[in-house]
């Protein structure tokens, strides 16, 4: 469970590649592109606007109106372009994923080889070279918690996955931060080491696990009785529950019954079924990894 994304089969992460031939290329390149798009989108917008001049001047009749209607979903359409720097299976970009089905809003999901990463990657995101990494007209947002409250701003118009009180949005963020500090490194160490340090691990999960089920209490959701901020910060490792209990040679549902629970409950929304990668397969990609590590065919 990397944190740029979630590791592929048989890829190694690539953090140490040398990326400057890449990185010479999209210099070259980049900025005839912009200067491409950028003088494309001016037309486009100059048309748009030369077509409200003149629907404006002729007062269009009511047999028109249709064609005024469409310019104006065009002219928005163009102003709200949204893409996805993806990976499939990855956590951290499931969240992006949930946040924007969550606001009904319409992205364009571009998948990253991570083992390869391209320019647009390496242009968007020059410090860390991760996903998730949402381009909203152009501009980059990166980090999944960060996108996931820029969203929550920039679509304010639709419901809010952060309470509007200033306490509780607080008491929002410090457990999604809890949980990003604590479920990744814990939970990756448990498969990524062996002996001691493997079985601590196991314990640290096992506490993080008793934590957060002490907190959800006998709420529905942590944001209390709807999908909120934590939750969707949390459901996103949901994937990796099956992993954790198998590696850790535990029971999810004897342990922790009431966030099982709470994940079925998260599942029935389409946001989130239909953004998660099954559990089956996210444990038989580790168990690739674990051989990889050991050195085993």
């Amino acid at each position: 469970m990397f944190r740029g994304g979630f590791p592929g089969k048989s890829q190694p992460v690539n953090n140490n590649v040398d990326h400057s031939d890449a990185s010479n290329d999209n210099k070259s390149e980049a900025p005839r592109s912009s200067r491409e798009t950028e003088n494309s989108t001016k037309v486009s917008c100059s048309a748009i606007n030369s077509c409200f001049r003149l629907s404006s001047t002729l007062q269009i009749e009511k047999g028109n109106k249709l064609l005024r209607k469409i310019l104006i979903l065009f002219e928005q359409q163009m102003a709200n372009e949204v893409v996805l720097l993806d990976v499939k299976g990855s956590p951290f970009a499931a969240r992006v994923r949930i946040a924007l089905e969550e606001k009904g809003i319409e992205y364009k999901s571009k998948v990253e080889d991570l083992s390869n990463k391209s320019s647009t990657l390496l242009k968007m995101n020059p410090v860390h070279q991760k996903i998730p990494v949402l381009i909203h007209n152009g501009r980059p947002i990166c980090e999944s918690m960060v996108i996931v409250q820029y969203i929550d701003d920039a679509w304010s118009h639709k419901p809010s996955l952060l309470p509007s009180d200033p306490y509780r949005r607080a008491h929002a963020r410090f457990w999604a931060d809890y949980i990003d500090k604590k479920m990744y490194p814990t939970g990756r160490n448990l498969w990524a080491s062996e002996g001691e340090l493997k079985e601590s691990s196991k314990k640290d999960l096992i506490q993080c696990f008793k934590i957060l089920e002490e907190e959800l209490g006998d709420k529905l959701y942590f944001g209390d009785e709807s999908f909120g901020y934590i939750d969707l910060a949390l459901i996103s490792f949901h994937s990796f529950f099956y992993t954790f209990e198998t590696l850790g040679n535990w029971s999810m549902v004897d342990e922790f019954p009431k966030l099982v629970e709470w994940g079925e409950r998260c599942l029935q929304k389409e946001s989130v079924s239909k953004s998660l990668s099954d559990q089956k397969e996210v444990y038989e990609v580790v168990l690739q990894i674990i051989k990889q590590k050991l050195g085993i065919e």
